[in-house]
């Protein structure tokens, strides 16, 4: 039941399609996985994927959902389920429009980097080579993969190795986000970019059990 101005909407009475819809458009912004990788023969496949997140900070870990096309593994799926490599590109908001035409259904043989016109540079840990026009590239083993879902999509983990950052974005470890100007995706062709960027006091360590107070222990 919902409140005033609100529609109440059952997921039980939505197909895959139309759940897919509302969920990518209230899980907005998305970063964007810009992901190459190679098959058994090393033909090169790029593509973007828009459902990627941070797992762990030790080791690093980022994990991307990948649907599957037609009841079938998706290019990218079937190369990194191949050889357990790849590399995560992270595009800027120049490059969106590159980004959006490399996520066309195309036959396996066919290279998007080649058919977009852009430039790679070998990888130092991995096969597939990373993009050289990116600001962020993340070199990545394959960690683990789990199904999710009726539709059999793979919420794919891996261990990054080596990240390859443009160094005027780097300041004591860190990244301007800002000047990163990362492209966003949002639901169906649209994406966005970074606008009012706030910057916050950092939050203050809090004691959070008897034993850690007697002890003295802080904790994050």
């Amino acid at each position: 039941m919902s409140g005033p101005g609100h529609t109440a909407i059952e997921a039980s009475s939505l197909d895959a399609n139309a759940a897919y819809r509302l969920l990518t458009g209230v899980i907005v912004p998305r970063p964007v996985a810009w992901i190459t990788s190679m098959d058994a023969d090393g033909a090169l496949n790029l593509a973007p994927f828009s459902a990627f997140t941070m797992v762990s900070n030790d080791p690093p870990m980022i994990g991307v959902n990948i649907g599957r096309r037609a009841g079938r593994r998706k290019d990218t799926a079937h190369n990194i389920a191949c050889t357990g490599e790849y590399v995560v590109n992270i595009p800027s908001w120049r490059s969106r429009n590159a980004v959006h035409e490399s996520g066309r259904a195309l036959e396996a043989d066919v290279d998007e980097i080649a058919l977009l016109g852009l430039e790679t540079t070998a990888s130092d840990k991995v096969a597939p080579p990373r993009l050289s026009d990116v600001p962020v590239s993340m070199e990545c083993r394959l960690a683990k993969v789990v199904s999710f879902g009726r539709a059999g999509s793979e919420f794919t983990v891996g261990e990054v190795l080596t990240f390859h950052v443009r160094t005027d974005l780097l300041s004591d470890g860190k990244i301007d986000t800002a000047e990163l100007d990362p492209a966003a995706r949002l639901a169906g062709p649209t994406y966005g970019r970074l606008g009012e960027v706030d910057t916050l006091a950092p939050l203050a360590m809090v004691v959070s059990s008897r034993a850690d107070r007697e002890a003295g222990t802080p904790q994050a």
